[in-house]
């Protein structure tokens, strides 16, 4: 068994990729905490009702003293002050909330991939990695940027994991764009992750911690194949017996690479979008 001295996370944000991170680190017997402003109903989980935005909701937070933070908040909006409010603002409260903890060894930040504002002729290189100069390109790029940087305050160690779009069980906005037909007039590159290889990365880089190996500053998360997005709804029309779209000319849109990430030993279950997409309509199917 894995050394018990890192066994309490404190995961903020218990939505989808928060409860599929506590749902595998309850089968290493993790003890888990959990923070969200609406109400969830959990097992095995301490779950605690706050709002990271309200210091006043988050006293409580000073009795848990994890010894590892996962930060995985939404905005509740597209607004600026919704992004400053949730990442920057909220990030703050959180780290103040554990300025006493004499246990808290690592903190790690879901951030997006929103944070490279490149795209297409304005891309410094045709692949974007980790290495390369994140230049936001709107609010949420740049609040993003601004509440990764609140990381360096900190006197333990860090992690931001830069989220592709995130796809999986109930997020099926390319499948629901297949069914009608009224596709993307523009032909983006476009970059993804399963949900499930999110969730699996983290737990992964927190076992990382335990056994005593410090993971990376920075990780791009998306799976091993940027794609036109037009393709995958083709693909997804196809499998679907429906009308396809035209595969016009790619315009737009950047390529990520997630070389560092499968540099630490992970092997992603989803590797590109026809297995990710392939199990998801498989199991729609059988529903």
């Amino acid at each position: 068994m894995a050394d018990r001295l890192l066994n309490s996370v404190l995961i903020v944000g218990f939505g989808d990729l928060g409860a599929a991170i506590a749902s595998r680190l309850n089968r290493l017997h993790f003890k888990i905490h959990a923070v969200s402003r609406t109400p969830k109903h959990t097992h095995d989980v301490d779950f605690i009702q706050a709002d990271v935005t309200q210091p006043d909701t988050l006293i409580k937070l000073a009795e848990i003293r994890p010894q590892v933070i996962v930060y995985c908040v939404a905005a509740g909006e597209q607004a600026d002050t919704a992004y400053k409010a949730a990442y920057v603002d909220g990030l703050r409260n959180i780290l103040a909330s554990q300025r006493d903890n004499p246990h808290l060894r690592h903190v790690f930040f879901i951030s997006s991939t929103r944070v490279y504002g490149q795209s297409g002729a304005d891309a410094d290189t045709d692949v974007l990695g980790v290495d390369s100069v994140a230049k936001p390109s709107d609010f949420g790029g740049i609040r993003l940027l601004e509440a990764e940087s609140v990381l360096n305050e900190l006197s333990v160690s860090s992690t931001v994991l830069r989220l592709s779009g995130i796809y999986g069980p109930g997020r099926l906005r390319m499948i629901n764009l297949a069914k009608t037909g009224v596709w993307p007039a523009q032909n983006n590159w476009s970059n993804r992750i399963h949900r499930d290889d999110a969730a699996a990365f983290v737990v992964f880089l927190i076992e990382m911690l335990l056994q005593g190996t410090l993971p990376a500053k920075c990780y791009i998360v998306t799976d091993s194949a940027p794609v036109p997005q037009l393709e995958v709804i083709a693909w997804i029309a196809s499998y679907l017996n429906l009308n396809e779209p035209e595969l016009i000319t790619v315009s737009g849109g950047k390529c990520l690479s997630n070389a560092a990430m499968l540099a630490t030993g992970f092997k992603l279950q989803y590797p590109d979008y026809q297995t990710g997409y392939k199990s998801i309509l498989e199991n729609l199917s059988s529903s």
